[in-house]
């Protein structure tokens, strides 16, 4: 793997990873909750070869910093910083799960940082029904801080109505990945969020469940690559 590298975004300091040509079209990939750049370890190898890959550890996360308070505005705001303390916008900006509701926010929120959008297995930002139980820490020292983990459910139970309307401000292309039925996300969400945003499409990969470039990376990456880099 790429070594780790450190950005100062605001108040907090940034971890991330690199491989690619540094001429190439910049990629940049927000992990889920609890993991970090490693997280994409089996796919940013065939990434590479189009694209420059920056991996981010999100606050709270990896080698990032760990402030203590969370948010999907502040992961937002932690984004685009780092987007532009590296100088990289526009960007195919590629996200899983939280990554992929923060990629989605940032999209509405900053058009002119991303060029195409890629989200596997997000949550829709919609009530929980019924409610996650905030789960108490497991024993012993944590990946990341757990308060990142009460924090999304707080905000996964009662999420700003603002967001779902904001799906429909995307500007930028946008494939939306799913895992199937054997994803813990209802996957008619995925398919009324794709719905929601004007220029998306949205591709299946049947049995992968949540963790689709886990479980099923060649055809995460098929997709993923025939999205970003369109035959001629």
């Amino acid at each position: 793997m790429s070594d780790v590298q450190k950005v100062q975004v605001g108040d907090v300091r940034l971890a991330y990873r690199c491989w690619g040509d540094a001429d190439a079209p910049p990629a940049v990939l927000l992990h889920c909750l609890g993991e970090d750049g490693e997280d994409w370890r089996g796919v940013v190898g065939q990434l590479a070869t189009t694209h420059r890959v920056y991996a981010l550890d999100l606050r709270g996360h990896g080698a990032s910093d760990r402030p203590g308070e969370y948010g999907f505005e502040s992961w937002c705001d932690d984004v685009a910083g780092f987007l532009q303390e590296l100088r990289l916008g526009p960007v195919a900006l590629i996200g899983h799960s939280l990554g992929a509701m923060v990629a989605l926010l940032l999209a509405a929120a900053r058009p002119e940082l991303v060029e195409r959008l890629v989200v596997e297995e997000a949550a829709p930002p919609r009530p929980g029904d019924p409610p996650q139980e905030v789960p108490e820490p497991p024993p012993g020292p944590q990946t990341f801080d757990w308060q990142a983990k009460v924090a999304v459910v707080a905000l996964r139970n009662a999420p700003d109505p603002a967001w779902w309307e904001a799906l429909a401000k995307i500007t930028a292309p946008t494939l939306v990945i799913a895992g199937g039925p054997t994803s813990h996300i209802p996957q008619q969400h995925l398919h009324d969020m794709a719905e929601r945003i004007p220029d998306c499409r949205l591709v299946t990969v049947e049995g992968a469940g949540h963790l689709v470039h886990e479980e099923r990376p060649l055809e995460y990456l098929d997709a993923v690559r025939t999205f970003l880099v369109p035959a001629p």
